[in-house]
């Protein structure tokens, strides 16, 4: 009785347990994973097998807890499972959605989006995962797919606000004069730099590369009567037409030279386009008039044609002889600067933000990205916050052309400045602001507005092209007007279908008549020449030219990454590259083409795009002879016509290739298949003998008809490309 009494405790002990989970589960909707039973430690086994009844009871219990452990990790399931949009059902679409995102949307692969667009006019080669899709045919794929579609809620995008620098108007009460700003223009090699040395003093042309000038030069003239002229010395060479127009940008005054025994020349004419697009007054320096050939005169007559009247011809340019060689006439000719710059009454505000615009960038290795800028306003000092394109500076050091260091630079003066974060592009304008952070506010929204632009004109190359392919799409659906409806999707769809399984996944294969291009240059100018020049490149049918990488300084292990990534060529303008460099460059084969001269690099551009060219296969012509006769011979069962020829030019040579000409036309080019003298077979037939021959093809001759033997060989061939100089 007691061993009874204990065994139905220790079962009512389990089912009080089991209930107790019961109520837990359902309080808390624990998943059923973590449910486990309450046994006794006291033969819990025995006692079921004793007393049906209890194991009934218990079985029960079990398979409530069962259920309900069921139905909870069933319910925990489904909470955790991502939602996945129904096979069938509403697919919300938005206008500009890319390949991936359709798919995602729909619950479908990319290659399901592809095999869709097979359906359409879309070209599948120009279509990644990330290409924006048309609204029409988004909605074409979702209906083909049996699914609906509906619009997506627009999200209220709130305008963001304008957060860019900008000037400030400047108080008349606080102007004051500053340096006139002088620009030097002219032909390449008409004595520009030899000026500017004779007003300086200095030895610039010599120093310069070919003895042309590749950079723009900003100097500080101190006058003998006490004023201060600010010269910029610009390139003469056609390459460096954006670095002139640049100058004349900045400037008040421009200083035409013109050599007095060549006269207007090619880049004169352009210098006295750049000064009347920049509004600004002209000088004319007739140079080299030294020289016994000097003709001054003719010089102002030319000059007339092109809106440039002197003042003894009745209009406002003055006019001066000089040699800045032998450094006669500079005074009267800075004399003439002066006075011009007195009549137009230069003035500046020294006190405001510094505004200034930058006239060249490059980059150092110790002192790292460094400008030379025009100060137009206010005075520049150590700790000013600057912005300038997609950039800031806070200066640390200011530097003068001669290397210097200058503490403040006031309006008018050049000054080189250290300090900026990367280096700003030539041109840019520079504006002071209050702190660093507001200089990170201006930076960060005039990068938005260069991604919104560049978004906007994507979006006009798109769909440019989709509706280029969509008239291509109804050309074709035209030419299969007679069919019906699925019989023209049939058609299309197999006329595409190889489209879908020859798609590369990634695009590793490289065109072979490529030109890859790594460009490096000491200043931002130097490199902005070299890809206007590369922008004139129209041979894309020869060799394709891609620019892979270009920036400011010497060559690195960086370029060289690229170059043998990309099988390029690194070309550099007044850059090096250390030995350690040319050593790696060596052991993977890398060209490196280092040039301080522009237009010996850009012979050497031409030449390895010349290299790149198939060689052309060109025919020496080595004999000539006229068939008299005609004649066949029977071989087995055949007839083979044979020409009796006599030979009038040169020699036949059996080796050599053959054409025949009949009425001007080739009709037969290869090789002869027997060459007779008499009845001998021969090599050779030289000028006045006659011989029987025939072709490797049965060809029927006619007197009259003319045998040509010739030769052929390859020769390089050369682009075509033209830069202009």
């Amino acid at each position: 009785m007691n061993r009874g009494m204990l065994l139905r405790f220790e079962n009512l002990v389990q089912l009080h347990g089991a209930c107790r989970q019961l109520r837990a589960l359902s309080s808390r909707k624990v998943c059923g994973a973590q449910w486990k039973p309450v046994q006794s430690s006291a033969h819990p086994v025995g006692s079921l097998l004793l007393y049906p009844q209890l194991w009934q009871e218990d079985r029960l219990i079990s398979a409530a807890l069962l259920q309900r452990r069921h139905l909870a990790t069933k319910e925990e399931t489904k909470k955790k499972t991502k939602k996945i949009p129904p096979t069938r059902g509403e697919v919300e679409i938005r206008q500009k959605m890319t390949v991936e995102e359709l798919a995602q949307a729909m619950g479908k692969d990319i290659d399901h989006i592809y095999e869709a667009l097979l359906y359409t006019d879309i070209n599948l080669d120009s279509v990644e995962p990330g290409s924006i899709l048309h609204e029409d045919h988004i909605k074409m794929i979702v209906q083909k797919s049996g699914m609906k579609y509906k619009s997506a809620k627009l999200k209220d995008e709130k305008e963001r606000k304008n957060t860019d620098a900008v000037k400030p108007p400047a108080d008349p009460a606080v102007l004051t004069p500053r340096p006139p700003v002088v620009t030097i223009l002219g032909h390449v090699d008409h004595g520009k730099t030899t000026l500017l040395d004779s007003l300086r003093k200095t030895q610039v042309a010599s120093m310069e590369a070919g003895g042309i000038t590749q950079h723009i030069g900003a100097f500080l003239v101190h006058m003998p009567s006490g004023e201060k002229i600010t010269f910029l010395d610009t390139p003469g060479h056609a390459a460096f037409s954006a670095m002139r127009a640049r100058g004349t940008n900045v400037t008040d005054i421009v200083i035409l030279v013109v050599a007095a025994e060549d006269g207007v020349m090619q880049q004169t004419v352009e210098s006295i386009q750049h000064a009347k697009n920049a509004g600004v007054p002209l000088i004319l320096a007739i140079n080299k008039c030294d020289k016994p050939e000097a003709d001054p005169e003719t010089v102002k007559k030319e000059l007339v044609a092109h809106d440039v009247v002197c003042e003894e011809f009745g209009g406002d340019v003055q006019a001066v002889n000089i040699s800045a060689l032998k450094g006669e006439n500079l005074m009267v000719l800075a004399e003439a600067t002066v006075a011009l710059a007195e009549m137009l009454e230069l003035k500046a505000d020294a006190t405001g933000l510094v505004e200034g615009t930058i006239i060249e960038a490059r980059k150092d290795r110790g002192k790292g990205p460094l400008t030379t800028a025009i100060i137009q306003r206010g005075t520049l000092r150590k700790g000013c916050v600057l912005v300038a394109g997609k950039t800031w500076a806070k200066v640390r050091f200011m530097f003068d052309e001669n290397g210097k260091a200058v503490d403040a630079a006031s309006p008018g003066i050049p000054v080189e400045i250290m300090g900026w974060k990367e280096a700003p592009s030539a041109g840019d304008e520079i504006l002071e602001v209050e702190s660093e952070q507001r200089a990170q506010e201006v930076v960060a929204w005039r990068t938005y507005i260069e991604q919104q632009e560049k978004m906007k004109k994507d979006m006009e190359v798109i769909e440019a092209k989709q509706k280029e392919h969509r008239l291509e799409y109804e050309k074709k659906l035209q030419k299969l007007a007679h069919l019906t409806w699925r019989q023209r999707k049939a058609v299309l769809y197999k006329a595409n279908k190889h489209l879908m399984f020859s798609r590369p996944k990634e695009r590793t294969e490289m065109d072979e008549n490529v030109l890859s291009l790594i460009v490096k240059g000491d200043v931002d100018g130097s490199v902005e020449a070299i890809l206007n020049i590369l922008d004139s490149y129209d041979c894309e049918d020869e060799c394709k030219l891609d620019i892979v990488y270009f920036g400011m300084g010497d060559i690195s292990e960086n370029d060289l990454s690229l170059a043998e990534a990309f099988n390029g060529v690194i070309f550099g303008f007044s850059v090096k590259a250390n030995e350690s460099i040319k050593k790696l460059a060596d052991k993977k084969g890398i060209k490196i083409k280092l040039h301080n001269i522009i237009y010996k690099l850009v012979e050497d551009l031409k030449d390895e795009l010349s290299s790149r060219l198939p060689p052309a296969v060109v025919e020496t012509t080595i004999g000539e002879a006229s068939v008299l006769d005609i004649f066949s011979v029977t071989v087995g069962k055949t007839k083979i016509p044979v020409a009796g020829c006599r030979v009038h030019k040169g020699l036949l040579d059996r080796k050599m290739k053959f054409k025949l000409i009949r009425n001007r036309d080739v009709i037969w080019k290869g090789c002869l298949s027997s060459l007779k003298h008499h009845k001998d077979d021969v090599q050779v037939i030289k000028t006045g003998m006659d011989c029987g021959l025939s072709l490797d093809k049965n060809l029927e001759f006619s007197i009259g008809d003319e045998i040509i033997c010739y030769e052929e060989k390859e020769v390089q061939r050369t682009t075509s490309w033209d830069p202009g100089f």
